[in-house]
């Protein structure tokens, strides 16, 4: 079985195409199967999330795209900008993954959602498309790379932190 462990940014070929939902992008540990039929172990670096078009070599060299497949998805338009920023907020309170779009958002197709957006006057469109969402303030957008220098969190990570409750005594 090929094995996909290694991220590249070109190739001078390409040996087949992996075409999964976004839910199996994000994971670190997978069995696929390619476009072809074959049969393919990922392998990533924990915390990576596969984006359409990236590449991926593979243990004997061959390399591999990574497609995003069309999934059941809801396109959120409005009619103003302020009235979309409305609904980005609020999806973001709910820490709802949400692509950005020119002018649009994108979500996984909940119905509860739904009925919030129409609450907000939004338009919801049921759609099948790729789903790319933003990867988060904290994600980073960028690709993990061992430079040799140590890469700063944006906000320190406690090793321990005391959760405080109402009913706890000062």
């Amino acid at each position: 079985m090929l094995t996909l462990n290694t991220k590249v940014d070109s190739a001078a070929s390409i040996d087949g195409e992996l075409i999964l939902p976004y839910e199996l992008r994000e994971k670190s540990r997978l069995r696929a199967t390619l476009a072809s039929g074959e049969d393919v172990a990922v392998f990533t670096v924990r915390g990576t999330v596969l984006r359409n078009g990236d590449l991926l070599r593979g243990d004997d060299g061959r390399v591999v795209k990574i497609v995003a497949a069309a999934e059941a998805t809801y396109r959120v338009d409005c009619a103003t900008p302020h009235a979309l920023l409305r609904c980005a907020f609020h999806l973001g309170n709910r820490h709802t993954q949400a692509q950005v779009g020119d002018g649009f958002l994108r979500i996984r197709k909940d119905p509860v959602l739904k009925d919030m957006l129409l609450g907000l006057n939004a338009n919801v469109t049921e759609e099948l498309a790729p789903f790319e969402p933003e990867s988060g303030a904290y994600g980073g957008g960028h690709h993990h790379h061992d430079d040799g220098h140590p890469h700063n969190p944006l906000a320190p990570i406690p090793l321990r932190q005391r959760i405080h409750r109402p009913s706890d005594k000062s």
